[in-house]
């Protein structure tokens, strides 16, 4: 039956011969879901489940059919209309009819008599006159009471059919089927729309002469079967399911196109030997937590004991995947043997080495034996996996057949045997051994040359549960072991080769049953589901003119399953006890408990911190060490990171606290007395600077007060500790708490001092002055402070000398420069004359100084680099940015990358000083070279110009030539064997030179003089290269463009012809062309794709000898290329004039 709705909004909804019936129900056997279904609506005071999205139907058959049974024949309806579905068993069966009365006189819901299947009660639901539609509503209804409701768990997979007949004419039917799993929360299901209300009260039904609803009565029979659910989610909707509550496991949650790494990774898991090995991997000790290694056990570790699904980041970010990467789809087979050679490699010395080998790792044979002698050439190779082909093979054993298929080597293809000359040979693999887990990769995925493109191979494949390898096993192979295999796990792809899903059938217990793991969700799965609904080919019953089923990836019909296995996992019946032994909480490692609890802790605090957040203020605190420690503008860096000792405290206060109760948490943070701490609020200035304004005078004002009264509103609140150990009667005494009538207030002034030979700026402390005080008088009061005596005449480390251009300086002792930081970019000397009212100080304002210097101490800061001046130390830390430093080549030093601290305002010159002080080379022979943001690699060498500044440098310009995808904080760094200048004479070229045929190529970066010649290149690679010199004098050079040789370069070709940008490669001139015949002669090969027009890989010259066999000439051109084997043999070989490469190619024969 054709499972397509109709739309259920048509007006004509009157069931036809040949019509659909159309249900409004959720899901339908399997998988497949169906759009359709009608608008239901119902009073919130009795709601009827209704899901408009989704509808399964059973269309009735012809009405007008003489063969029609009569709906009072029950048996023969329901063989009809009620169809048993396959594979699934009967639990129970009822049937029941509603003899319904005075139809026009009903109430606008009505529900009919009880009846029982399964032991549990059901009645028939009737909207008479259509649930807020103009069709009458019938469904079926689990007819428990609100006194005597069903069991929470209790469900049912009912199939039912509702018909409609006339009570005096039972030919007069109206017939909908749906299948549905009842439960507590969806007790009904049915047709909103089952007939239309015009037609069922119409004169007429169908042309019978009577009506469908005759002398105000019509009957209606439910049919119900009740299937057992094989698998606990027959027709589940899986809203609100729970994989660890119905399975005992949990999924893996897609990342965007993660599948098959979850399909991958849930393969593992359940190969228990393979997950208690990672386990023993020592991790705990570990500085960076996001190895490979590290995030594998805390997948596992998470999957055997989370409630939900988990999540693969740590994993992929251990890989180093992009967001890109996880939204494509990895090669499945290269990714477990990448993921299995990192295990391999954490293992070594530890008591899980060698772990994996021995559960993945068998043995095969490449042979090839003489037939008529005793001689034979082998050689053992280890695998991790197998490939099968699936493409003309009808199962396993056939491709096992297929890979161990003997070639015979015979007549012109015989073998050439030391010591017996050629030789009938045969050829082959044969298996040594299979490992304990036997890991099959089935090629579902092909290149077809003809469509230029991959292609899924959705062939019909069988593999079996049970397997025997022991037919494909030498005859010297140790047998005394069996070789049959169990099936653990089917990987399953759906789709085809540009969209799909993935997913995997997984047997986690020898005895149990089989589980689909589909991403996050988990469910219970038939042995049918697990391996015939994967082998691929045409679905079954594909009647009635049906043209295919629709893929839901890729939304195309097709006769073909879209679902096929490409990868199964078999574990030897042996061995199978040790595979799959217990893994309990024991064998895991103890610190991932303990590092998940510890973050489970941290997660619940946010969560709690987060639901309380209204009822907390973050309070910034800034201490006075936090100022002796800070190294900048203002008091502090409010961004600071938070381990570092100037960064302010955050304090997480509840606004109803008192200003009291925080100066004792306060107290308690820095281990003083509450009473000697005074909180002063700080305030975001015009000038964009944040300083101390006034100190809190309420103490038992509320927090969130404070920050109203003192802090603007969409600003953070930020207050400064002020501590005092001075007391007068057990009070302490606070420099400007007591006031004189008519003298102001003294002033708070933060000092901070400029150490011209340490290059330092930091903060020393607080002085009060009152304003009417002198600029002068704070000399003894900084000499105080930082224990300079008054003896000290000069003292040095100052950017200032005492002469006359010099700013002002202080006396009384040392001599000091005074500057006041106004704000960030306004640093403005101060008069020693001046009173403060007359500078302008107020509270908060800081003040810098710093001694005065000799010129001979100023000449020696200046040659190292450094500032001498407070003011160009100011702009420097203006204008400072952080830039890393990265090796451009690979190198062995340890500290090779680096990140200093620099001006975005110093030269090219300056720059290469500061690196080459760092790097202790000549800064004369670095050159930088920008990186790409995207992909962190090179982008273009910096260019030696004093005009140009490093900013200009890091970004440049808009609008000029590598102005974008450039990273503002990095470089790469080279050190040259030569200064720029003289490389500013070189042209740089990149030569790829040739080696094994034309099999192997190697680039290298030659610096030749702009005016020099080919010669010169040659003598440049032999040195990068490594040649002796009785190679390079046989070297040629040949430009190459659309990978066909263009011209060969003549040793004294002129360098400046030369483009940056050319493809040259070089090669050593092979012997046999170096010593031509006399009928020999060089020609030109170039390799292309069945036109002569796609041109791939790389030129070359052959030397083609006057009436040598083909044959002969095969043998040379392989060895020239490097190319033999297989691969030689897959290749042809034409004759194309040069002149006319878009000709048809004469190909060659033997």
């Amino acid at each position: 039956m054709d499972p397509v709705s109709r739309n259920l909004d048509s007006e004509d909804m009157e069931p036809k011969a040949g019509d659909e019936a159309v249900a409004d129900l959720k899901t339908q056997m399997g998988d497949l879901q169906i759009g359709g279904g009608g608008d239901m609506l119902v009073d919130d005071y009795d709601p009827v489940d209704e899901k408009s999205h989704v509808a399964i139907i059973t269309p009735d058959d012809s009405a007008d059919e003489p063969t029609e049974p009569l709906a009072t024949d029950y048996d023969a309806m329901k063989e009809r209309i009620l169809p048993l579905l396959p594979d699934l068993e009967v639990e129970h069966e009822a049937t029941h009819t509603w003899h319904i009365e005075n139809y026009r006189s009903l109430t606008r819901k009505e529900r009919g008599p009880k009846f029982d299947c399964g032991g549990h009660p059901w009645r028939i639901l009737l909207f008479p006159f259509g649930n807020n539609v103009d069709f009458a509503s019938f469904y079926l209804e689990q007819g428990h009471d609100e006194e005597d409701k069903p069991p929470e768990d209790w469900y049912a997979c009912v199939q039912f059919t509702l018909v409609l007949w006339n009570k005096s004419d039972p030919t007069m039917q109206i017939t909908h089927t749906a299948n549905h799993r009842f439960n507590a929360e969806e007790s009904d299901w049915g047709f909103t729309r089952f007939t239309e209300l015009r037609k069922l009260f119409a004169t007429q039904w169908g042309g019978s002469g009577r009506p469908m609803v005759e002398n105000d009565a019509v009957n209606v029979t439910a049919y119900v079967r009740i299937y057992k659910d094989p698998t606990g989610v027959l027709w589940h909707n899986f809203l609100n399911y729970n994989s660890k509550k119905e399975t005992g496991m949990v999924g893996l949650k897609n990342q965007g196109a993660t599948c098959y790494l979850n399909s991958l990774l849930q393969s593992l898991y359940f190969t228990n030997a393979f997950r208690k090995a990672i386990y023993q991997i020592p991790t705990e000790n570990e500085v960076e937590k996001k190895t490979s290694a590290w995030a594998l056990q805390r997948l596992f570790y998470l999957l055997q004991t989370n409630e939900e699904a988990v999540s693969t980041q740590e994993l992929t970010a251990s890989f180093g995947w992009e967001t890109k990467h996880i939204f494509e789809q990895q090669d499945v087979e290269e990714l477990s043997r990448i993921l299995m050679d990192r295990m391999e490699k954490r293992m070594k010395g530890t008591e899980a080495e060698n772990s994996l080998a021995k559960m993945f790792v068998g043995k095969t044979k490449t042979y090839i034996s003489c037939i008529n002698v005793d001689y034979e050439s082998s050689r053992i190779e280890e695998f991790w996996d197998i490939q099968l082909n699936v493409r003309g093979n009808r199962n396993l054993d056939d491709s096992f057949r297929d890979y161990i298929q003997v070639e015979t080597l015979d007549g012109e293809n015989k073998y050439f045997a030391e010591g017996h000359g050629l030789q009938d040979a045969k050829k082959g693999d044969i298996f040594e051994s299979f490992p304990q887990v036997l890991h099959l990769h089935l090629k579902r995925f092909e290149y077809d040359v003809n469509r230029n493109a991959m292609i899924k191979v959705n062939d019909r494949y069988e593999f079996p549960e049970v397997f025997d390898a022991t037919p494909y096993l030498s005859e010297s192979a140790d047998k005394s072991e069996s070789y049959i295999y169990q099936l653990h796990g089917v990987l399953v792809h759906s789709g085809d080769s540009n969209a799909g899903h993935y997913y995997a059938y997984l047997k986690p217990t020898s005895d149990g049953y089989f589980y689909k793991f589909d991403d996050d969700k988990v469910t219970r799965a038939t042995l049918k589901e697990a391996l015939e609904e994967n082998f691929g080919g045409d679905y079954a019953n594909m009647t009635n003119g049906n043209v295919g089923v629709r893929n839901p990836y890729t939304r195309t019909l097709s006769t073909k399953r879209s679902m096929s296995a490409y990868m199964l996992v078999y574990i030897r019946q042996t061995r199978a006890k040790s595979i799959l032994v217990d893994v309990g909480e024991e064998d895991s490692p103890p610190h991932l408990a303990k590092q998940l609890q510890e973050e489970r802790t941290a997660l619940e605090k946010r969560r709690r911190d987060k639901e309380e957040q209204h009822l907390y203020l973050p309070v910034s605190v800034v201490t006075e060490d936090n100022f002796k420690s800070h190294q900048g503008f203002d008091l502090t860096n409010w961004d600071s990171d938070p381990d570092s000792p100037s960064a302010p405290q955050i304090h997480r206060v509840l606004r109803a606290s008192t200003v009291s109760d925080f100066i004792k948490t306060v107290a308690q943070t820095m281990q003083l007395p509450p009473d000697q701490i005074r909180l002063w609020a700080m305030v975001n200035r015009q000038n964009k600077t944040i300083r101390p304004d006034q100190p809190l005078p309420d103490l038992k004002m509320s927090i969130d007060d404070a920050c109203n009264k003192f802090s603007s509103r969409d600003k953070p609140f930020r207050l400064w500790v002020e501590t005092t150990s001075t007391f007068e009667d057990e009070k302490p005494i606070w420099p400007n708490g007591q006031l004189t009538a008519g003298v102001p207030p003294p002033v708070l002034i933060f000092l901070k001092y400029f150490d011209a030979e340490a290059q330092t700026l930091k903060g020393v402390g607080h002085i009060f002055m009152r304003k009417n005080s002198k600029v002068a008088e704070m000399s003894p009061m900084i000499q105080h402070i930082m224990g300079w005596t008054s003896s000290e005449k000069s003292i040095s480390n100052s950017s200032v000398s005492p002469n006359a251009s010099s700013p002002s300086l202080l006396g009384s002792g040392a001599n000091l420069a005074l500057y006041e930081e106004i704000k960030h970019s306004m640093i403005e000397p101060m008069k020693p004359k001046s009173t403060l009212q007359q500078a302008e100080i107020q509270d908060g304002d800081i003040v810098c100084f710093q001694k005065a210097l000799s010129e001979r101490e100023i000449s020696a800061i200046a040659q190292t680099g450094g500032y001498t001046d407070a003011r160009e130390y100011y702009d420097y830390l203006l204008n400072r940015i952080m830039v890393r430093f990265s090796p451009k080549f690979t190198t062995d030093r340890e500290d090779s990358s680096f990140t200093l601290a620099l001006s975005r305002k110093m030269s090219y010159d300056q720059l290469a000083a500061k690196v080459g002080e760092h790097l202790k080379v000549d800064p004369t022979h670095l050159r930088f070279t920008t990186v790409v943001a995207s992909t962190a690699k090179p982008k273009a060498p910096v260019r030696r110009n004093q005009s140009m500044s490093l900013w200009q440098i890091l970004v440049p310009p808009i609008g000029t030539y590598n102005s974008s995808n450039q990273r503002p904080d990095a470089l790469y760094y080279e050190i040259l064997e030569m200064s720029i200048s003289e490389l500013e004479t070189k042209k740089n070229l990149k030569v790829n030179w040739v080696t094994d045929g034309i099999t192997k190529e190697e680039t290298f970066d030659v610096l030749v003089p702009k005016n020099g010649f080919v010669e010169h290149l040659i003598l440049g690679l032999q040195k990068k290269a490594g040649l002796p010199n009785e190679v390079s004098r046989f070297v040629r050079t040949f430009e190459v463009h659309g990978n066909k040789a263009i011209q060969e370069l003549s040793h004294d070709y002129s360098v400046e012809s030369l483009s940056e940008f050319m493809n040259l490669y070089a090669e050593v001139i092979p012997e046999e062309e170096r010593n031509l015949g006399e009928n020999d002669r060089v020609i030109t090969a170039f390799q292309f794709d069945k036109e002569p027009t796609k041109a791939h890989g790389l030129p070359f010259k052959f030397v083609a000898k006057a009436g040598e066999p083909f044959k002969s000439t095969k043998e040379r051109l392989s060895k020239r290329i490097g190319i033999k084997g297989k691969p030689f043999d897959k290749i042809r070989f034409a004759i194309l004039p040069r002149a006319t490469y878009a000709t048809k190619p004469k190909y060659l024969d033997d």
